[in-house]
């Protein structure tokens, strides 16, 4: 009878205790809803808290491994034929043609090398108009016609794949439908071993024969430099047969802990801060400028750099930057194209580097506000196969003549095409950059230092036609002969001008960290190259129909281009107002945001410019500035969803819990003390109105972005859409960014969802 009695009991013992773990499982999953999010952010501080530095030592010498998976020089000698060693570097140096032969043998020694380097797959590594590197793995697989399984990789293969183009941006020239594209092999650019994969550097270009990517454009222009700085440096070295205009790009960039930047839904979708209140403490001590290294962030840095070291990417400086927890890198000056591809192979190396030691790498050129943003300034010269740098003075007056003539010509295309150079840095994200904390403005303009500006005055005095024996003698001896002098005490620098002289080279400081250098050195070759051609004509004219000797006609054409291009020359404070009128006055263009700054591309002088050139024919203009007009409406786009996600979703919902609090608090204060509470609860009731006040315009004005961007979408014209989101969407980012702040300010720390900035920037 009492095992009949006690059954009943231990079921419903057993129904009572489901339902109390039931009820109580839903109490904790209620409470887990409700502080997700300022729990998420919590647990993402205490992660980066307790991340153990993962200890990276520096072995043995860098030149021992440097290249060590690079197919370059050393390796072609090993594993090519004499004859097709040959015939890469004749492609390489003169252009020339690398028949179906040769490519056999060359794929024949790659394949050999790689595979025995652990390669399992090759692919085409390519620049597509995305700003990034884009790559397809096909294994070295294959049957043989009688069924054999083989490691097959021929010359087809190496000089042009295939690639499904169809999801590129290609500026409507082309129907998604019309999936096919060719990527083709740039030996001038060397194949490289990444992980298991043979990377091969390749142009991407159309079916019908358009270039898709921004190498091909790059390469061009190269081309058309080396032929025009080659002529001209022809007065000065005859034995001068190829000029090479170097590169060597400083790459800024953020490194946030994992756990810190994923608990941001702003950083995860658009790569910065959306919202969020300024630090107590930011860069106004200079305490992290230059500062010793954090030893996680130095072994992360151990860790790029061998990477970086076997792949040939020459990096040599690392520094703490200005602003905290941003960084920065530096490499060797190489030939541009070369310069370019180490880059962006650099920012894909980067990322995986980081994530291996629990970082999040920001390259946005603005992530956070009100400290210095990222750049990636180009330091940009010429060089020849002697071994000459056109842009640095020499021992000789003529040498100095020769730096004269290759340093006007360059200032003279800036101010010719200044408005097309301010063009191939624009961006959805440098336009927070540009004009703030250090950054130079958008504003172009050129600065030289005192001394040599002197120098330029002086020679604009230059007598026109011949010169007399004295004069001739002055310009050489105290003018032209004591530039060397002049340079080695001009070593101030003027961190507001977007293109400086620099002692040997030209710094364009403008360039965002983000941003493919191709874009900006295509377009600084293009105009450096068709003004030199300009250069040499009217100088050969002179000499031919004047009768004026070499030196007097230089001095001649170079004298106009100083008085003509003097607009652009500018030693001041680019932030200034006074500047920023004086700049209008003397007819510089002054274009803030991007929309503005992609119209000039299609104009009738920019599309002649590139065609005569040969660097991009019309329709190829006509594509980039479609693809970066709706690559700027895409971001803008982005970011408006996600203010509205943090407004109604992270925010409000926030602001309102702690509001609740406050409400609660007065209730109780009223409950125990009757009427005397209204005194008790005045701040209270201050800080409820101030939260209802943000909340109420962060809902009107989040609408009415929604709205816009609706209005925005809705428009087929790409111009007019463009403008739109930059008119009428875009500035209600700031406007609802205010006011989260606000609430930033008022809302408990316990409250608030999203991880602070003190939290972002300041936990190493």
């Amino acid at each position: 009878m009492l095992i009949f009695f006690w059954r009943p009991l231990f079921f419903w013992g057993y129904i009572i205790k489901y339902v109390f773990y039931v009820d109580y499982f839903n109490e904790l999953l209620f409470l887990s809803k409700k502080e997700y999010m300022s729990n998420q952010r919590f647990k993402a501080i205490e992660s980066s808290h307790n991340r153990s530095e993962i200890i990276v030592e520096e072995t043995g010498r860098r030149s021992e491994y440097f290249g060590m998976n690079v197919f370059n020089e050393e390796r072609m000698l090993q594993y090519l034929t004499k004859d097709a060693y040959d015939r890469v570097k004749a492609a390489v140096v003169s252009g020339v043609k690398i028949d179906r032969k040769v490519a056999d043998q060359v794929a024949e020694g790659m394949k050999t090398w790689a595979i025995s380097m652990g390669a399992t797959h090759y692919t085409h590594w390519f620049q597509p108009l995305t700003g990034t590197t884009a790559e397809k793995h096909d294994a070295f697989f294959d049957f043989s016609p009688e069924g054999r399984v083989m490691e097959k990789f021929g010359g087809g293969q190496l000089v042009q794949q295939e690639s499904d183009a169809s999801s590129f941006p290609n500026g409507g020239i082309r129907n998604t439908f019309e999936a096919r594209g060719y990527t083709a092999w740039d030996p001038t650019s060397p194949a490289f071993l990444y992980g298991t994969t043979l990377c091969i550097p390749t142009v991407f270009v159309a079916y019908t024969g358009e270039a898709l990517d921004n190498k091909a454009p790059l390469l061009r222009a190269l081309n058309a430099m080396d032929e025009a700085a080659t002529a001209v440096a022809k007065f000065f070295d005859k034995n001068v047969t190829k000029v090479f205009a170097t590169l060597g790009w400083e790459q800024e960039y953020f490194l946030i802990d994992k756990s810190l930047a994923f608990s941001r839904p702003d950083i995860s979708l658009a790569g910065r801060t959306l919202i969020g209140q300024s630090a107590a403490k930011g860069q106004q001590l200079d305490d992290h400028y230059f500062g010793v290294i954090p030893n996680r962030v130095l072994n992360f840095m151990k860790d790029l750099e061998r990477e970086c070291t076997k792949l040939g990417i020459p990096v040599k400086t690392r520094h703490n930057e200005v602003a905290p927890n941003q960084f920065e890198l530096a490499p060797i000056f190489e030939e541009t194209n070369l310069a370019v591809d180490h880059n962006l192979l650099l920012m894909d190396v980067m990322e995986k580097i980081a994530d291996k030691h629990f970082f999040k790498v920001l390259f946005h050129e603005k992530p956070f506000r009100g400290i210095n943003g990222s750049g990636k300034h180009n330091n940009w010269s010429l060089s020849t196969d002697t071994g000459v740098n056109l842009l640095s003075p020499g021992s000789t007056p003529m040498k100095n003549l020769q730096f004269l003539t290759f340093f006007v010509n360059t200032i003279k295309a800036v101010d010719n095409y200044e408005e097309l150079l301010r063009s191939s840095i624009a961006s959805a994200g440098n336009d927070h950059r540009l004009g703030a904390n250090e950054a130079p403005p958008a504003i172009l303009s050129i600065f030289i230092g005192e001394q040599l500006n002197e120098v330029l005055n002086e020679l604009e005095g230059v007598t026109k036609g011949k010169l007399s024996p004295e004069e001739k003698t002055e310009l050489k001896l105290n003018v032209v002969g004591k530039i060397p002098e002049i340079l080695l005490d001009n070593t101030d620098r003027n961190r507001t001008s977007p293109f400086a002289f620099t002692g040997n080279k030209f710094e364009m400081r403008g360039v965002g960290s983000k941003t493919n250098c191709a874009k900006p050195m295509t377009v600084l070759n293009t105009i450096v190259a068709k003004q030199l051609m300009a250069f040499k004509k009217e100088v050969d004219q002179l000499v031919d129909k004047k009768g004026l000797k070499k030196d007097e006609a230089i001095f001649n054409v170079l004298r106009e281009y100083i008085k003509t291009s003097k607009r652009i020359r500018f030693e001041g404070d680019g932030y200034s107002e006074i500047w920023e009128n004086e700049a209008k006055s003397r007819g510089l263009s002054n274009n803030k945001n991007t929309p503005q700054a992609l119209q000039i591309l299609t104009s009738k002088e920019s599309l002649a410019l590139f065609k005569s050139m040969n660097v991009m024919s019309e329709i190829e203009v006509r594509v980039r500035q479609e693809v970066e007009l709706e690559e700027y409406i895409l971001h803008i786009q982005i970011e408006g969803r996600v203010f509205n996600e943090l407004a109604y979703s992270y925010i409000i919902p926030a602001a309102v819990e702690y509001q609740n609090k406050l409400i609660k608090n007065v209730v109780g204060l009223k409950e125990i003390y009757g009427a005397a509470h209204k005194k008790m609860s005045e701040s209270q009731l201050d800080i409820v109105e101030r939260i209802s006040e943000h909340i109420r315009a962060i809902k009107i004005k989040t609408d009415a972005m929604v709205d816009e961007r609706k209005k925005a979408n809705n428009m087929t014209d790409i111009n007019k859409k463009a403008n739109t989101y930059c008119d009428s969407v875009r500035p209600y980012f700031d406007e609802i960014r205010y006011h989260c702040d606000k609430l930033e300010q008022l809302v408990g720390d316990e409250y608030w969802p999203l991880t602070k900035y003190r939290e972002l920037l300041f936990i190493k």
